[in-house]
């Protein structure tokens, strides 16, 4: 050996170096020490929230002419930890403001199909499972490989998206014309529809196989996307989602029903709302329908008025509450769905067939891409009011990670029985009143879903609630539908080519919503098509209910850019 390399080796040994501690592992021991603190500690429990100024009442007015100042409790972000009372809380309220946005789309899906009231009770407490359970995923922030992620990491909740709810009746009534569900029709001319539950299974297979499209737009980049999908086009289809979503459902419920009994028939089941044989039928449009939708109504009102910001972020349950109490006590209510609901439900205690409807591939398509721009307008909101950068690379992952969660989720909803699903923008009026944007609430808001979907009876209860009551809630519901809409234009510059896009996609949105059957004859002409003949026309005539939507694509991406002029004043 080299006297070099004799004068590098050591002769001393290191000394021996002590074995890991295998029975300590301190991430977990620090989890449990957290855990024990919450559960015994009073910090633990109620930390230093303003609990009062949560649950206090608010005035529009001051008797004494000075209106007290409440200092508002401090803000909570993404991250950070709550004490298990204020975090309980914040759950329950942001369930609550989801609750009826769940509710709605199962009980307009069964009542179009006239399913039982066994099966649309478990449509019910599966829509709240599923959004459950995919929320949590939707608020993770998975890492997956190249820089790609699975989830917002926000406080974002999923739900039923509208845009599947007016597309998939849309859908239904296509198969009731062509012979896919059963119906007769009386001497007077009037329609009935029979039981169609293979058709909710058409609509889940068809939109299991589409959900691989929002699941490629996720890889897209976000600026790209947002190219595509400017708030001059998201605004204008949230719109028209929101106003088609009053004529179809809202209204026609306030009245007494939307099962065929709003078109007033001389003889059969639908002569009286809702029906012939219910415990206490009218005429659709009766006085005593249009007061109990009205109730609901101003009571969501009174809440804004006067609530607590705990109740203001319930109003919608609040309004459903007290219409279902008056409705109870003058015999409106049928319990016959909570006596036949189970105590214990899940998922899968009752299943579809999975089919592909053909005629349903591009109206499922288009809910899609619509779903996906409401989830990259829905998490710049979430980001903003969380306050978090809505311009840096951060953010371009969260939206990615969030859409790719929604095509997931569109792809598992429909193994779980329910039609797509959505990122939800109510629970951002929600973090902005609570000043919590913590995921520890979020969680515990899914916890609350799925209880209330496993317990059936509470489903079985949703489905007592007479039309006229949904109908008061629904309305108001949809109605922000439509004003979250104009809060995307609002970001529009409204330039001449602005203002030419919206005017010609304004002018197909609504001309089909006030003259809805204007393109139900469009292919009657066609004299014996082939069977994928008739399923195009089928797609296209669907299809069209989304026209204005389809034009504001189009005219964006082909109108040439204007150049803002900054207007300068000069003096002479």
């Amino acid at each position: 050996m080299a006297p070099s390399d004799i004068s590098s080796v050591t002769r001393d040994q290191p000394a021996p170096t002590e074995l890991p501690n295998t029975s300590s592992f301190p991430a977990i021991r620090k989890h449990v020490t957290t855990f024990r603190n919450k559960l015994t500690t009073k910090y633990g429990w109620l930390g230093d929230y303003d609990y009062a100024w949560l649950c206090s009442p608010t005035l529009p007015f001051s008797i004494s002419g000075n209106k007290p100042v409440r200092r508002p409790p401090p803000f909570y972000g993404v991250e950070a930890e709550l004490p298990l009372l204020l975090a309980m809380s914040c759950g329950l309220q942001h369930a609550l403001a989801m609750l009826a946005g769940l509710i709605t789309p199962p009980i307009i899906f069964a009542s179009s199909l006239m399913l039982d009231a066994q099966t649309s009770a478990y449509m019910i407490s599966t829509s709240l499972i599923g959004c459950g359970i995919l929320s949590l995923v939707q608020m993770s922030r998975i890492r997956l490989w190249k820089g790609y992620y699975l989830g917002t990491g926000l406080l974002s909740v999923v739900g039923t998206s509208f845009a599947t709810l007016s597309t998939a009746n849309a859908i239904f009534d296509a198969m009731y014309n062509d012979g896919t569900c059963p119906s007769s029709v009386a001497s007077d001319g009037t329609v009935t529809r029979g039981a169609c539950p293979d058709a909710y299974g058409m609509v889940l297979g068809t939109s299991l196989i589409c959900s691989f499209l929002e699941i490629g737009l996720s890889f897209i980049p976000p600026r790209t996307l947002q190219r595509i999908f400017p708030p001059i086009v998201t605004g204008t289809v949230i719109i028209m989602i929101g106003a088609s979503l009053i004529g179809t459902s809202g209204i026609l419920n306030w009245g007494g029903g939307s099962n065929g009994c709003q078109t007033r028939p001389t003889s059969g089941l639908y002569q009286l709302c809702p029906t012939v044989d219910s415990p206490y039928a009218l005429l659709w449009g009766s006085p005593q329908f249009i007061g109990l939708g009205f109730l609901s109504f101003v009571s969501i009102v009174l809440t804004e008025l006067f609530g607590s910001p705990f109740l203001k972020n319930a109003s919608i349950i609040v309004g459903l509450a007290v219409g279902c109490i008056v409705a109870g006590a003058a015999g409106y209510i049928d319990g016959s769905s909570v006596k036949s609901a189970p105590a214990i439900t899940f998922l899968w205690v009752y299943t579809f067939k999975l089919r592909v409807y053909p005629a349903a591939i591009l109206p499922m398509l288009a809910v899609y891409v619509s779903t996906t721009m409401e989830a990259i307008g829905d998490i710049t909101a979430s980001a903003e009011v969380s306050r978090l950068n809505v311009d840096d690379e951060e953010f371009d992952s969260r939206v990615q990670g969030g859409v790719l969660s929604d095509g997931m989720g569109g792809f598992l909803s429909a193994l779980f029985t329910v039609t797509p699903l959505s990122i939800f923008a109510q629970n951002n009026g929600v973090i902005a009143l609570t000043r919590c944007a913590s995921r520890t609430a979020g969680r515990w808001c899914c916890v609350f879903l799925i209880l209330f979907g496993v317990f059936g009876k509470i489903s079985g209860f949703f489905l007592a609630i007479p039309d006229p009551v949904l109908g008061g809630v629904t309305t108001f519901l949809f109605a922000s539908v439509v004003v979250s809409g104009f809060r995307v234009l609002s970001y529009v510059h409204y330039t001449r080519r602005d203002r030419f896009i919206l005017a010609a996609a304004m002018s197909f949105g609504f001309g089909d919503l006030l003259v809805p059957d204007i393109f139900t004859y469009l292919f009657q002409g066609v004299k014996s098509p082939s069977s994928g003949l008739q399923s195009l026309f089928d797609s296209i005539t669907i299809i069209l209910i989304l026209a204005s939507g389809l034009v504001a694509v189009t005219l964006n991406l082909i109108l040439p850019q204007e150049m803002l002029q900054v207007e300068t004043s000069e003096h002479h």
